[in-house]
């Protein structure tokens, strides 16, 4: 620890490390990526070579979904209380509306505020344009609490500090 001392490394226990990762939006095998979501639906798309011909297992299926509208997307609910705490399957409100509910949440220290990474869903397809209007919701311990959703990540969006 002496030798990195000077870079800032320091010991860190798995929920230090959890609260980084909702910060950066960074998504949990098993909570928020699992054998039911697919790479257009978590924001993976770019980690996917649809634009070359290379073969690979489930190729024709994102093809055909790529073609239609995403009947889901994953995308990060902050709360600006910080008394509220989120442990994940809090249900997301859009307008009032049950749209999800988020797959892991916590507490973001660096920000200051409650996270949570959650799929919104909808029939009739998840544009952007649906994702960025509405008013949105969680509902936590029984009460309605107001949030922000993002696309993006909540701390260093642009990766400018982890790629520093």
């Amino acid at each position: 620890m002496r030798a990195g001392a000077e870079h800032g490394i320091v010991n860190a226990g798995y929920r230090a490390i959890d609260s980084l990762r909702l910060e950066k939006g960074y998504k949990n095998w098993g909570s928020d990526l699992t054998p039911n979501d697919t790479p257009l639906e978590a924001g993976h798309a770019a980690l996917v070579k649809l634009k070359r011909e290379t073969p690979f297992l489930g190729r024709q299926a994102l093809e055909a979904q790529r073609a239609a509208p995403l009947q889901k997307r994953l995308a990060i609910f902050s709360v600006a209380d910080a008394s509220v705490v989120l442990l994940g399957r809090e249900t997301i409100l859009r307008d009032g509306e049950r749209v999800g509910y988020l797959t892991s949440g916590g507490y973001g220290y660096t920000v200051e505020r409650g996270l949570g990474l959650g799929y919104v869903r909808r029939a009739e397809g998840v544009s952007d344009a649906f994702l960025s209007t509405g008013s949105y919701e969680l509902e936590v311990a029984g009460d309605r609490v107001p949030c922000e959703l993002s696309m993006r990540a909540v701390y260093d969006p642009t990766g400018a500090r982890i790629k520093g």
